[in-house]
C-alpha cells in the first residue's frame, strides 16, 4: 500500500465539493451547486425512491462514485463541445488513475462501469437518480432566481422512462 498515493488520490476527489457544476453558469445560475452536492442528491434520491429490485447499498455506491472523474477532467457538459466519445475516454482515464492505489480499486472500477454502461438495474436507477436531480435542482434554481431551466427539465423528463420519476420531473 503506497500510502502517499492515497492520500493524493483521496485529497484530489474531495475537490469535488469546491467543483462547480458548469451547465447551471450556462443559464445564468449564481452560486451553483457543487459537484460533490449533485452526487450527493443522487444518494438521497436513491436512498428515498429506490425500488425494492434495486440493491440499494450498490446503487448508493455508484451514486457516490458516478462522478469522481470530474475532480480530475472537469464537469464536461455537451455544450462544451467535447465529442461523446472524447469526453468518455478522459473519464475513464481519469477514474482509473484515480482509484489505482485505493483498496478495492477494482471493485470501486466495476461500480463506476455500471453506471456508465448502465449495464445493472442498479446503473440505470442512479442514472434516473442523477436526471431526476438535474430537474429537481433546476425547478429549485428557477423559483430562487427566477430563471429560466425549462429546457434542462425537459431534458430530464425526456430521459426518464420510469413514470413516476418522470411525474416527480416534471413538477
Amino acid at each position: 500500500m503506497d500510502r502517499e498515493a492515497i492520500e493524493a488520490r483521496l485529497r484530489e476527489v474531495l475537490g469535488l465539493k469546491a467543483l462547480p457544476r458548469s451547465g447551471w453558469g450556462r443559464l445564468g445560475v449564481r452560486e451553483v451547486e457543487s459537484v460533490a452536492a449533485h452526487s450527493w442528491g443522487v444518494a438521497w434520491l436513491v436512498m428515498a425512491l429506490c425500488p425494492p429490485d434495486v440493491d440499494r447499498g450498490r446503487a448508493l455506491a455508484i451514486a457516490v462514485l458516478h462522478d469522481l472523474a470530474e475532480a480530475r477532467v472537469g464537469d464536461i457538459t455537451p455544450h462544451d463541445g467535447v465529442p461523446k466519445a472524447e469526453k468518455a475516454r478522459r473519464e475513464a482515464e481519469a477514474y482509473r488513475d484515480l482509484v489505482a492505489p485505493l483498496p478495492h480499486a477494482a471493485e470501486l472500477w466495476d461500480l463506476w462501469r455500471e453506471y456508465e454502461d448502465a449495464s445493472t438495474p442498479e446503473g440505470r436507477f442512479v442514472k434516473a437518480c442523477d436526471k431526476l436531480d438535474m430537474a429537481l435542482q433546476a425547478r429549485v434554481y428557477a423559483g430562487e432566481q427566477d430563471i429560466d431551466t425549462s429546457e434542462l427539465v425537459q431534458a430530464a423528463v425526456r430521459a426518464l422512462d420510469d413514470p413516476t420519476l418522470r411525474a416527480l420531473a416534471a413538477g
